[in-house]
């Protein structure tokens, strides 16, 4: 209701405003005028707005009226008045008329009230205030960035005043400059009959009660108009004047010499005219006393004189005698109504007890009746006796209610009676304490009389020492009153500090809201170069150009090419890695890709800037909502912390919640095995010939891309080998397969710890991903990528057939997004999001983001009609999707439904097929191999035969030449 006056008045005011005439061009109003005008304005609209209010109601009228004058609202007085300012060479004290102008809020200073050009000004915008302990009484500082201006006010009320208002002008004038920059308003004019006006009236009445300093009420006859109509202090003293100012002064002067001459044209504001007021008062007694008066011309010794004082005196007396007998007889008759008041209301009572009583005794009489008339009506003897055993049982009920009911009044009786006893306990405890206080008081009133005694005594003997003790006092009175002054400094000053903190908070937000709006024109200037560059690219594949517009094109892509590209790689002005050590977009060494990774890095520069603001904010909020003071072993699975992983974790909480997935999937291994990790990895010091080699020379091709594993001597090269090491005597099954090593290089990027990334590892081979997955012939993985072409063709239906068209297996480049999951193939922002859902959901996360990814690119595939270019294509474009938002919307929503339990009956459908091709395989390779050695037997016997002959042949030639 509060604000509803206030607006309703600044209404009144503004209207009040535009339609009175304004003042003429030549004629000048001096600040003076201003307030003045200003004030007599604003208590009209006051004056209406409470009229307004005493018709709607008046408990509100009043507690709204008792606000308005506890609490002065911003634009209830005009801030004016004389101020001494020091200044000059000589640092003299020089009166001044000080104005404060809301619209600039500055505070301009002229030599007296009716000047038209001021002497200077102070701006307030910037300002603070404060004023010295030890100084003259009345004085305070402003200090602006560029000087500091030093004031003194007649008292140190007046001081306070000055300052509290000050303060609040300050704060008041930061509200709406904030509000004009950052909502733009059609009306400025109307700025303050809007509700945001009327917000910062209310957190400006919210600063003025906070608890530091009461408010101090105007201090009458030194601001405003009883200011202004005073003569100004030190009008004619020669250091009054200003000395830097001589032509303000002679333009002020040869004002107010004009001025005094044109009074009858136009009369001061500030003149005050007390005829009526006169002439009223003696009005008024002789309406009063209607007694003839006596003519001039009688002396006052005359007996006329005499005998007419005497009946006035008379008639005074009579009228008071008669006023006093009304008094006595309204008394009278208002005792007497309020004794036949109470009589009758005690009547009253009486009579609706009465009543009660009779309706209970009416109610009684006709159940009675009732029950009589269906014992008349009944027509067999059955009836009746049924009807009287019903009012037996009856009876029955109601004595064992009665029963109960005296029960538990036995039961309350009993308890009234311990509590009796209680209070007697109680009472006689006050009363021992009562004789013991008494007793404790006559001791101390004996102590008193032997210590006036001994007051007494002594009181000779401590003349001499009066005057020192008459001394501490006046000691001990001036500290009281030292530590007043600083207690009060001390609060003002909070009152300055909480004051400025308020005002440095609306600054960081508004400097907040103009980094959103500049990160926000940043991503679309990204998003228009985007758009050119990839025109450019259309424009250097398309055939329909001439060789000169060729030529032109090339020149205007290689310049695009050779632009600095950190401005568009990096996401802020230090940094080419993201926070886990990633490169933020990819290096393409071919010179046909280079225009790709600028139109990349582009892409994810916009949806970089676009969603910081827009989902980090909440996404902390919901995080610290869900996880913040909770231990990990607290935490539970939920639908609410399932759909917070899905849209991905922040950093700060990432590991956590890891190590809870991983905790509940290994917590009972971890509880027979405590030291199971330091078992693992003595096993691999001490017998260092059994682990595989395959693990030494993928350590240096793991993850080339981020900057912590790219040197061969980084930390978590040493920690990689440990956890790969202890994997495979943990799963002696698998040991080491290509790929094991860039998941265990996530989990150590994540969760740093070289023991949680090696359970993590486990969890992803052992709990999470099929069976025979990592093993020699990747037959679970086969099976995966049969069932993903299942539902490529049912949820992507023109896709595949585009891709069997072309004869292009899809495998041959997704199975390694489902042995690695997607590590050095989504953009590591997407990457993680991945890993947290696929953590808490299992494989079918992988599927639904496989699915996606070919969902988001769809379009741009089926224009692909190449079958190389499109293996090229299938290999790079994950990297290059920049909106995350989209492709989780498409994983979670459009792939919909996508049941577990589908996934698990079509791979096993596929697992039986592979089964029976390997095997048929085997019988394939098992004929080859007896075929192949049937063959070489007989080899082996056509051999063995010729030799044979050939011996043969070589003896009947020696014995032709005659040789043994």
């Amino acid at each position: 209701m509060e604000q509803r006056t206030r607006s309703f008045s600044t209404e009144k005011m503004e209207s009040k405003g535009s339609s009175s005439n304004p003042p003429p061009p030549d004629m000048h109003i001096s600040p003076a005028d201003e307030c003045v005008g200003s004030e007599e304005t604003q208590q009209q609209s006051l004056g209406q707005s409470d009229g307004a209010q005493d018709k709607n109601d008046t408990q509100i009228h009043a507690g709204t009226s008792a606000t308005l004058r506890g609490t002065p609202t911003p634009s209830s007085t005009k801030l004016c008045g004389y101020l001494n300012k020091q200044g000059g060479p000589l640092k003299a004290w020089k009166s001044r008329w000080f104005v404060y102008e809301e619209k600039s809020c500055q505070l301009f200073y002229y030599r007296m009230a009716q000047d038209i050009n001021p002497l200077g000004k102070v701006d307030l915008s910037r300002a603070t205030f404060s004023y010295p302990l030890h100084g003259e009484e009345g004085t305070f500082h402003i200090q602006t960035p560029e000087r500091t201006v030093i004031l003194k006010a007649p008292n140190r009320d007046a001081q306070m005043y000055w300052l509290q208002q000050l303060q609040m002008k300050r704060t008041l004038y930061r509200e709406q400059h904030a509000e004009h920059k950052s909502i733009p308003r059609p009306d400025n004019h109307k700025l303050e009959s809007t509700p945001s006006a009327n917000n910062c009236r209310e957190e400006l009445l919210h600063l003025q009660t906070v608890d530091f300093l009461p408010i101090v009420k105007t201090p009458s006859g030194l601001v405003g108009e009883e200011a202004a109509s005073l003569p100004a202090p030190g009008l004619h003293s020669p250091l009054n004047m200003s000395i830097k100012h001589p032509l303000i002064e002679l333009q002020n002067t040869m004002r107010s010499f004009r001025n005094r001459h044109s009074q009858e044209i136009r009369q001061s504001v500030f003149h005050i005219d007390d005829s009526t007021d006169k002439q009223k008062t003696p009005s008024s007694k002789t309406s009063v006393l209607a007694v003839p008066t006596p003519s001039s011309s009688q002396s006052p010794e005359s007996p006329a004189n005499a005998k007419s004082e005497q009946d006035l005196s008379t008639i005074s007396l009579i009228k008071k005698n008669s006023k006093e007998k009304s008094k006595s007889l309204e008394l009278k008759d208002t005792s007497r109504l309020q004794h036949e008041k109470h009589s009758l209301a005690e009547e009253v009572k009486a009579q609706k007890e009465l009543v009660l009583l009779l309706h209970n005794v009416l109610e009684a009489a006709q159940l009675e009746k009732r029950t009589c008339a269906q014992f008349l009506a009944a027509e067999g003897e059955q009836e009746r006796l049924e009807l009287i055993r019903h009012g037996e049982r009856r009876a029955a009920e109601l004595r064992d209610h009665l029963e109960s009911l005296q029960q538990e009044k036995e039961n309350l009786r009993r308890d009234l009676n311990q509590r009796d006893a209680h209070i007697a306990k109680l009472q006689e405890s006050v009363q021992l304490l009562m004789h013991k206080n008494q007793a404790k008081q006559e001791v101390i009133v004996k102590l008193s009389e032997k210590l006036a005694v001994c007051g007494e005594d002594q009181q000779c003997t401590n003349g001499l020492h009066s005057e020192a003790i008459k001394q501490i006092t006046i000691e001990n009175e001036n500290l009281k009153d030292d530590l007043k002054a600083y207690k009060t400094q001390n609060q003002y000053l909070n009152s300055e500090i909480y004051h400025l903190t308020t005002l440095w908070r609306k600054s960081c937000e508004q400097e907040q809201s103009l980094i959103v709006k500049c990160a926000v024109l940043e991503a679309n200037s990204c998003q228009m170069e985007s758009r050119y560059l990839g025109i450019l690219q259309k424009l250097q594949d398309s055939k329909e150009l001439n060789p000169e517009q060729r030529e032109a094109i090339k020149k205007v892509v290689k310049d695009a090419v050779r632009a600095d590209l950190s401005t568009a790689v990096k996401l802020n002005s230090i940094r080419d890695y993201d926070e886990y050590g990633f490169k933020i977009a990819m290096d393409y060494k071919v010179e046909d890709l280079k225009l790709l990774a600028k139109i990349q890095a582009l892409e994810i520069r916009s949806q970089t800037l676009l969603s910081q603001e827009e989902c980090d904010g909440p996404l902390l909020a919901r995080c610290a909502q869900l996880l913040f003071g909770r231990p990990e072993g607290e935490l539970s699975s939920s639908t609410e912390l399932k759909n917070l992983l899905r849209t991905g974790l922040p950093r700060e909480y990432r590991a956590r919640v890891w190590r809870f997935m991983i905790q509940t999937r290994t917590k009972s291994q971890k509880e027979r095995h405590p030291n199971r990790y330091e078992e693992l990895c003595k096993k691999s010091r001490t017998s260092p010939h059994l682990v595989p080699r395959q693990i030494q020379l993928d350590l240096d091709r793991t993850l080339t891309s981020n900057q912590y594993f790219s040197p061969p001597s980084s930390p978590l090269i040493q920690k990689l080998e440990r956890v790969l090491q202890a994997f495979s005597w943990q799963n002696p099954t698998i040991g080491y397969v290509q790929g094991l090593n860039r998941l265990a290089a996530i989990a150590l990027l994540v969760l740093q710890d070289e023991e949680d990334a090696f359970w993590c590892l486990v969890v992803i081979v052992d709990y999470i991903m099929p069976p025979h997955y990592y093993t020699k012939d990747l037959v679970g993985c086969q099976a995966d990528q049969r069932v993903l072409k299942d539902l490529m063709s049912e949820k992507l239906p023109r896709l595949t057939a585009h891709l069997e068209a072309l004869k292009v297996d899809v495998s041959l480049i997704t199975v390694e997004w489902f042995l690695v999951l997607f590590v050095e193939s989504l953009p590591t922002r997407i990457l993680f999001k991945v890993w947290d859902a696929f953590l808490y959901e299992g494989i079918k996360v992988i599927f639904r983001y496989a699915l996606a990814l070919f969902k988001y690119k769809e379009e741009i595939i089926l224009k692909i009609n190449d079958s190389v270019e499109m293996y090229q294509y299938i290999r790079i474009f994950p990297y290059t999707i920049a909106d995350g938002r989209k492709l989780t919307s498409i994983a979670f929503n459009d792939m919909n439904p996508l049941p577990m339990k589908l996934l698990q009956n079509r791979r096993a459908a596929h697992l039986e097929r592979l089964h029976a091709e390997i095997k048929e395989l085997e019988n394939l390779r098992k004929a080859y191999k007896a075929e192949q050695v049937q063959c070489k037997d007989k080899e082996l016997d056509t051999l063995a035969s010729e030799d044979e002959e050939e011996e043969s042949s070589s003896h009947q030639w020696c014995r032709g030449r005659g040789g043994p």
